[in-house]
């Protein structure tokens, strides 16, 4: 599979980064541009380990690689370190916005916590606000340089503090703002979505709909809570829902499987899987399968029906894009041109917008491939 020299790849001479894409695990301080860390980090007076944008690219992409979530998450503190004002909520939301535009997005969902970024002296509501700001000039930035792109807030709590229905409670209040669904994130182990019960009941009796990460640092039970406790009509990763499926037999491309209640729940029931491929390896979440991109269960959750869909979770860590998560999985399972708009119109389905939206969003990705 030839990769030009922008690292764009063809598939059977269709350009991936072409083609119409949605995206809906995509952490806002997980894809912030290196030389944006530099620059802003500077302003504060940060300590940077690198000071050049590749070398520091370079470097988030070697700290992430080591097998576990936890100190996956580390990398993390670089990145909210430079996103504590209005100024920088601001910018790293716009040039956010304009790198999903220049990827082939047109519908995004980004998901941060805005607890994270009040050390400055930031209150929730200003915090979501200058978010909001950039995510707008971004989306007018990619206008102007024609490109359509909308980028809706997943407002996260953060699942090892006691804030989450205070988050709740303020992602409903910018319903129509700009906030089209909650979350929650961090570390999964040990935190299920039980312990904020209270926080999914609230929105639960609002109507306002959530993802929860479940099935990455933890397994079966973690998916369940999400599912019971969380009211999830999405799973973060949920890679691990594999685990409730047993392969009886294989013969050539013929597999036997056996389910499980909550892995057939899950696929009968059309629940969206978030999958992050690359992420999925960085952080050991496929450990049980293996340690290469082939040992992944995303083809064996997609050949069983699942509503798998392909996203990034945190492009900067990675060193990833969409259209690089694609290219890998087309490239491992030999995926064709029908199968990369399958992935984009189940992510469709599974957002977070109106029906007729998400049908408009499913007409402009067919015309897209079409083309």
């Amino acid at each position: 599979m030839p990769i030009d020299q922008h690292g764009d790849t063809k598939l059977q001479d269709v350009s991936i980064r072409s083609l119409p894409k949605v995206s809906l695990h995509d952490h806002l301080d997980g894809g912030v541009r290196p030389q944006t860390i530099i620059e802003l980090g500077d302003a504060i007076g940060l300590d940077v380990p690198e000071s050049d944008g590749d070398a520091l690219a370079g470097w988030f992409a070697d700290q992430s690689d080591s097998g576990s979530l936890v100190e996956y998450l580390k990398t993390f503190d670089l990145t909210t370190a430079v996103m504590q004002t209005t100024e920088g909520l601001t910018r790293v939301a716009r040039e956010f916005v304009e790198d999903l535009a220049a990827d082939g997005v047109i519908y995004g969902e980004v998901r941060w916590a805005p607890e994270q970024h009040l050390t400055r002296g930031l209150s929730l509501e200003e915090a979501v606000e200058a978010v909001q700001t950039g995510i707008e000039e971004g989306e007018e930035a990619a206008e102007q340089s024609g490109r359509d792109i909308r980028v809706g807030q997943l407002i996260s709590a953060m699942r090892h503090t006691d804030r989450s229905l205070e988050i709740a409670e303020l992602a409903v209040s910018w319903r129509g703002r700009g906030a089209v669904g909650f979350d929650i994130a961090g570390p999964e182990d040990g935190f299920p979505p039980s312990r904020h019960k209270v926080a999914f009941d609230y929105l639960a009796s609002e109507f306002f709909p959530a993802t929860v990460h479940a099935g990455e640092a933890a397994g079966l039970d973690s998916i369940r809570s999400a599912l019971i406790d969380g009211r999830a009509v999405r799973l973060g990763h949920g890679v691990r829902i594999a685990e409730d499926l047993e392969v009886i037999s294989r013969a050539g491309d013929e597999v036997l499987v056996q389910f499980g209640d909550l892995a057939r729940w899950v696929r009968d029931r059309e629940i969206t899987l978030e999958l992050s491929p690359s992420s999925n390896l960085q952080t050991g979440a496929i450990e049980k399968w293996g340690t290469e991109l082939a040992d992944h269960p995303f083809d064996l959750l997609y050949q069983l029906g699942f509503s798998v869909t392909v996203n990034v979770d945190n492009r900067t860590m990675s060193r990833t894009s969409l259209t690089r998560e694609l290219a890998l999985l087309a490239e491992t399972f030999e995926y064709d041109l029908d199968d990369l708009e399958t992935f984009q119109l189940n992510a469709a389905a599974g957002a977070f917008l109106p029906i007729e939206e998400r049908e408009e969003l499913i007409e402009l990705i067919a015309e897209g491939f079409e083309r």
